[in-house]
């Protein structure tokens, strides 16, 4: 499905642009075309003897330089290609393209095309969290164009947190999914209202201070994007998270496990509901009002916990109960045995289960690998991305309400 397909690939200028080398080596091993396009700060950060070495083409970089510019050469250039790709997408380049400047050859390019663009951000924490920057962003997203990442992260900068380009193989992914992509709609998932939970929830201590976890809300996401690409109706009920909203869905922004069961219960009722959040089993009774200052306790802090409410439990008992009820699960230890267990306590449907215990680091990885449990079938699943699990699921979520249907 990928061999002849062609991708323009624009290297901006930031200190990120050296992972353009491995975008092309991972896309060249998928029997990819690429074709490249140096800003002139990009430049600066690899060289166009590298850049044309590894993909085996002419490196473009001046609109003026391009044959047959007599012909509109950047008209051809910029729909000769199946995709565009733009990574590192600096602040700046960002810019251009949701004001549609045109003083360069990438933002020409840009400016020119008629095929899906990619975009990769890469900046400093500062600069992505600038309202101009959230500006462009929600600008370039209703526009149309598609995003993966940016990441938390270590930067070069020193500092810490989210605005760094998403890793090599996870822009690879996600540009093939762009790729292969079919526009047909599923009819058994085409119109069905679906519940997604996604990211963790933030339990405050005291107005500073709260109680959460390590979800990065990655796997939440790709299933509701792939849900939404098969014509379903998508409500996205997210806690606090790095991940892009995904497009066409109805999405809602929460905290606290509180505000999330208010928000499943008051948007229901629902087709699927798939619980993929990592939802605080507890919360602080009374959260402070004030911040606990260290010098008012002693050396060891007592909180009181209660636990929260039951998202997955509740929605599986009705009152008017999903035709399919999933749930995920990470464990540390005795991962079918728990997953089972947890399939009979909440009376879900599906259990997708991972071991912590196995490969502590999968949580915030681009990789995922499930164990599918239900009543009377238990899968090992292998090794896949996030990306590709959900399409898995929804397959196997389609396959299940034809059966239903039939029955």
């Amino acid at each position: 499905m990928l061999i002849n397909k062609k991708v323009l690939f624009i290297i901006g200028g930031g200190i990120s642009a050296y992972k353009s080398l491995e975008i092309i080596r991972l896309l060249q091993k998928k029997s990819i075309e690429v074709v490249p396009v140096l800003t002139k700060s990009a430049s600066e950060f690899v060289t166009s003897l590298s850049v044309a070495a590894l993909s085996k083409k002419k490196v473009h970089q001046s609109l003026f330089d391009l044959h047959g510019e007599s012909e509109i050469g950047h008209i051809q250039l910029s729909r000769a290609a199946d995709i565009v790709l733009v990574a590192p997408a600096t602040a700046n380049l960002m810019s251009k393209m949701a004001n549609g400047h045109a003083d360069d050859l990438a933002s020409t390019l840009l400016l020119a095309t008629d095929k899906k663009v990619l975009i990769a951000p890469a900046m400093n924490i500062r600069m992505w969290q600038n309202p101009a920057t959230k500006r462009n962003l929600q600008k370039l997203q209703s526009d149309g164009h598609f995003f993966v990442g940016p990441n938390s992260g270590d930067m070069a900068c020193g500092e810490f947190g989210p605005g760094r380009m998403a890793e090599p193989e996870e822009i690879v992914s996600e540009l093939v999914r762009q790729l292969t992509e079919k526009p047909k709609v599923n009819p058994a998932l085409h119109g069905k209202r679906i519940l997604v939970t996604s990211g963790p929830t933030v339990e405050p201590i005291d107005p500073i201070r709260f109680i959460s976890n390590h979800s990065s809300g990655k796997q939440g996401v790709s299933i509701a994007k792939s849900l939404a690409s098969f014509g379903a109706d998508i409500i996205f009920i997210t806690g606090p998270s790095n991940s892009e909203i995904p497009k066409n869905v109805k999405a809602f922004n929460v905290r606290t496990a509180q505000e999330m069961y208010q928000e499943v219960f008051n948007n229901g009722p629902y087709d699927v509901a798939i619980c993929v959040a990592a939802v605080s089993d507890w919360r602080v009774e009374t959260p402070r009002k004030n911040k606990i200052k260290k010098e008012s306790v002693e050396q060891t802090l007592t909180l009181k916990l209660v636990q929260n409410p039951d998202i997955l439990k509740d929605l599986s008992k009705g009152p008017i109960r999903p035709k399919l009820v999933i749930g995920f699960a990470a464990e540390t230890t005795n991962l079918i045995a728990n997953a089972k267990a947890k399939l009979r306590r909440k009376n879900c449907d599906w259990i997708l289960a991972n071991d912590l215990g196995e490969n502590p680091n999968i949580i915030g990885s681009n990789q995922t690998k499930i164990s599918f449990v239900s009543q009377n079938e238990i899968e090992e699943w292998p090794n896949m991305s996030k990306f590709d699990l959900a399409n898995r699921l929804s397959e196997r979520i389609s396959i299940a309400l034809q059966q239903k249907q039939n029955q």
